[in-house]
């Protein structure tokens, strides 16, 4: 982000929306909803609907154990992109991702240890997290 410092909201809704983007683009695939939150040196981003089309049918066929191998390898696929665009975004390293999916309730969850907390003109970190849901799109 150039120009003047975001504020920790609008960090939230960039990294939200480029997230949405980036799976839309990369895998074919909409996210139901992305929800990021900035709490110091951690961004904590939920994706809605993780689970694509090719696991949902792999599931369907009673395949679980090859849909969490699909998962996973998916996520470790696309993981050096997710951590580029949040560095991109808020404009400091990545030094961890974590990341865990719950194929039951087709939820991901990634939290993003950044080298330090980025520069926003906000300190409010416990706002309402941004999400950005498909449905408003």
């Amino acid at each position: 982000m150039t120009g003047s410092i975001p504020t920790s909201g609008q960090l939230e809704r960039t990294l939200s929306q480029r997230v949405q983007a980036l799976f839309r683009d990369q895998m074919g695939h909409r996210l139901e909803r992305v929800t990021c939150q900035l709490l110091e040196q951690k961004i904590v981003i939920l994706l809605e609907n993780s689970v694509t089309q090719p696991e949902q049918l792999l599931a369907n066929s009673g395949k679980e154990e090859l849909v969490e191998k699909v998962h996973l390898t998916l996520n470790e696929a696309i993981e050096p992109q997710i951590k580029e665009l949040i560095e991109e975004v808020v404009g400091v390293s990545v030094v961890d991702l974590l990341s865990e999916a719950k194929l039951e309730t087709e939820r991901t969850g990634m939290i993003a240890v950044l080298a330090e907390a980025p520069q926003v003109s906000d300190r409010t970190t416990n706002s309402k997290p941004a999400t950005r849901d498909r449905r408003a799109s």
